[in-house]
């Protein structure tokens, strides 16, 4: 199975997983009254909406290039990435703190509360299946790298915002019982508003840090310095190529990389031989690096680079 078709595999079952848990909140949440409840099928309608629309952004990078978009349309998926951060802010958070703040100042104590840990029971069983599949994507895709450098270097922000959305949503759900809980004990009900608010500022939290990763992204950024190494190795090993001035690399999608090279050839070679070299250049990167869709060698000599 092709890393794509894991991702949207991923990604359907957290759809599927979130749409149950929501339902189950909401009708939770009309039994019980619980304020926290309700912030949680709420995070969980958001989460099923963000997977459509990462899965939307997937199926859009795929458009192939036309007269308006010659490089094609790969940033469709940061694009929909950053969507995807700002809902978790402004709906997840947003409404979660919304709510926390009404039932503090205005607590109403919740009923049935039975079923409310029946259903956050069950809604953090499936949340749990959803993050395992998640982290098992995400894991094999990082290989030696740390979790941390592994999220701010991937080029494919569906892995790590599937997996960071179910952590939090997980995370929420303890919240949600913890609050549940304090307030049946101690008989004020302000404890299940103060967990609403506790949960929006996880999703905060959360939301900030997809948003970052997200922008860095679709600004553009630079294809792994191994690849990079790896380009500059093929190019100065053919002979006829003196030196190599600057590599630049970005990424329109995660399988799709635009590189841009200043190579000086050697100034007995014919005009002729610098063609035939910069059509071998090209065919060997597709063939060694399906992921450079795109490259253009600029011939220079180096009085050109240390004049620029």
């Amino acid at each position: 199975m092709s890393a794509i078709g894991q991702g949207n595999r991923t990604i359907w079952i957290a759809f599927a997983a979130n749409l149950g848990i929501a339902v189950a909140k909401f009708g939770a949440a009309a039994i019980t009254g619980s304020s926290a409840m309700l912030t949680e099928g709420v995070h969980s309608v958001v989460d099923s909406s963000n997977q459509l629309l990462l899965l939307w952004g997937r199926h859009a990078a795929r458009r192939p290039a036309d007269d308006i978009h010659p490089f094609g349309y790969g940033r469709e998926l940061y694009f929909w990435s950053f969507v995807v951060a700002v809902l978790v802010f402004a709906l997840g958070a947003g409404v979660s703190v919304y709510e926390g703040i009404i039932h503090i100042t205005d607590p109403e104590p919740a009923v049935s509360p039975v079923v409310a840990y029946a259903v956050l029971l069950i809604a953090f069983v499936l949340e749990a299946g959803s993050t395992w599949e998640a982290f098992k994507e995400f894991k094999q895709a990082k290989g030696k790298l740390g979790w941390i450098k592994a999220i701010q270097q991937s080029k494919d922000p569906t892995g790590f915002i599937v997996l960071l959305e179910n952590g939090a949503a997980m995370f929420g759900i303890i919240a949600a019982a913890v609050g549940l809980g304090l307030s049946q004990l101690t008989g004020d009900p302000r404890y299940d508003g103060m967990a609403s608010v506790v949960i929006g500022a996880i999703l905060g939290i959360t939301a900030v840090f997809l948003a970052y990763e997200s922008k860095a992204l679709l600004i553009g950024e630079a294809a792994d310095p191994e690849l990079v190494a790896a380009i500059h190795a093929l190019v100065l090993e053919k002979d006829g190529v003196a030196s190599i001035g600057e590599i630049l690399t970005v990424h329109s999608a995660p399988d799709q990389i635009i590189a841009m090279l200043s190579v000086d050839f050697e100034d007995h070679i014919s005009a002729r031989e610098v063609e035939r070299l910069v059509c071998q250049i090209e065919d060997e990167t597709a063939a060694k690096f399906p992921d450079v869709d795109r490259l253009y060698i600029r011939p220079c000599s180096a009085a050109d680079r240390d004049f620029a």
